[in-house]
């Protein structure tokens, strides 16, 4: 990575030099050319512009003495200290990325009133569940728990950091990685680890069309956060193995700019995402009303519904009952899709479940390939059939 230099004395025309620019990157300020934001390192007013007044220069790239930061830690996502189940299945990634480079897994608990629940994160493989317990974190408020996390960053300097996508853990992650000045990547479905500690990120990009390898090989920690029903959550072990340690934050450190003046639950609901059974429509459905004929497969199966982005984009359900990753990540017993062609981001919402039933009228579909069954015909035909089976109490079973 680079950054444009502005040579002043060599700019002979402002105005000139502001009208190469196709991103309005140029601008003038007290009588001076500068660069704003909207810099995308195109070069162009190094190649076009007037002779030497601007350069591209190469910024040197600072190692990291990666020797010096050990442990895959995982962020504990809780409300009012009941954890989040992410949190599990985080912990089980993280032994197994652990056991590849010989690291400890570490857990961080930011909270108020929380050690007794800390020591059940040791029954999930934690060997050390770092606390930040304060009465000013009893609700989860920006810069406090940014504060706590950063130091406990400093004191413990784990490796990798892994955070669940939860609405916390989005808002979270980025604002500690930016502290350390390091990356971050965003509902990783995939996560591996070089023998150099170099964690292997994977997640779908430019719209679910390639599958995108990340690395932060030069920056420490790593951090990744990782949606809920993605990765495998480990066995309860009966013994509580490792160790509860307490880390103090000074109390001026955990001071905030804004008050909870109150919290309003949000009323429950029923959500794909708990379900055991769901039927997809996918963009095979000619109309809105031929929703009905999915959602009567649903019900004679005591499912829910579920549909793919277009579908919710089209406002043929509400983006609740959406899946990928642009939606809801599913992990159902079963899962019956009907005309889905199976583009990578709704995958990777949806392929932990454990029976795929796949149906449609392309034989080369991409959704076959995760399909634990593949009928091949048009879900007019097919949908009708399965439904009348089920009422008789025949053929498709949960």
């Amino acid at each position: 990575m680079g950054k444009l230099v502005v040579h002043q004395d060599k700019v002979t025309d402002i105005k000139a030099m502001i009208s190469i620019c196709p991103f309005n990157a140029l601008e003038e300020k007290d009588g001076k050319l500068e660069v704003n934001a909207g810099c995308k390192l195109c070069k162009l007013c190094v190649k076009k512009g007037q002779p030497g007044a601007m350069e591209y220069v190469e910024e040197e790239v600072k190692s990291v003495d990666k020797s010096l930061w050990n442990g895959i830690t995982v962020y504990v996502d809780h409300v009012n200290g009941e954890i989040h189940p992410v949190t599990y299945e985080l912990l089980g990634k993280a032994g197994e990325l652990a056991k590849k480079i010989n690291h400890p897994v570490y857990a961080i608990f930011i909270g108020s009133d929380i050690e007794k629940k800390a020591e059940e994160l040791l029954h999930y493989g934690a060997d050390k569940v770092f606390v930040v317990d304060a009465p000013e974190l009893k609700e989860f408020q920006m810069e406090s728990y940014t504060a706590a996390f950063e130091t406990f960053v400093n004191e413990v300097k784990p490796s990798a950091i892994l955070v669940g996508a939860t609405p916390v853990g989005r808002q979270l992650a980025p604002r500690v990685a930016s502290r350390f000045n390091t990356g971050l990547t965003a509902d990783c479905t995939i996560l591996d680890i070089h023998e150099n500690t170099d964690l292997v990120q994977i997640r779908p990009a430019f719209g679910g069309n390639i599958m995108a390898e990340i690395l932060t090989p030069n920056s420490r920690p790593q951090l990744a956060t990782v949606r809920y029903k993605i990765m495998d959550a480990p066995e309860r072990s009966a013994d509580a193995k490792g160790e509860i340690v307490k880390i103090s934050v000074p109390a001026e450190k955990l001071k905030t700019r804004t008050q909870v003046l109150g919290i309003t639950q949000k009323q429950k609901e029923k959500s794909i995402e708990n379900a055991d059974i769901l039927v997809v429509a996918g963009r095979g459905l000619k109309k809105k009303e031929d929703l009905d004929l999915v959602k009567e497969l649903a019900d004679a199966l005591g499912g829910d519904i579920a549909c793919t982005r277009p579908l919710a984009e089209a406002g043929w359900l509400d983006a609740k009952h959406q899946i990928g990753l642009s939606g809801r990540t599913v992990r159902p017993k079963l899962i019956i899709t009907c005309g889905v062609s199976g583009a990578i981001q709704f995958v990777a919402g949806m392929n932990n479940s454990d029976n795929i039933f796949a149906i449609n009228t392309d034989p080369n579909a991409s959704i076959f390939k995760v399909a634990n069954y593949a009928v091949i015909g048009d879900i007019y035909d097919v949908i009708p059939k399965l439904i009348e089976q089920v009422k008789q109490g025949k053929g498709v079973k949960a």
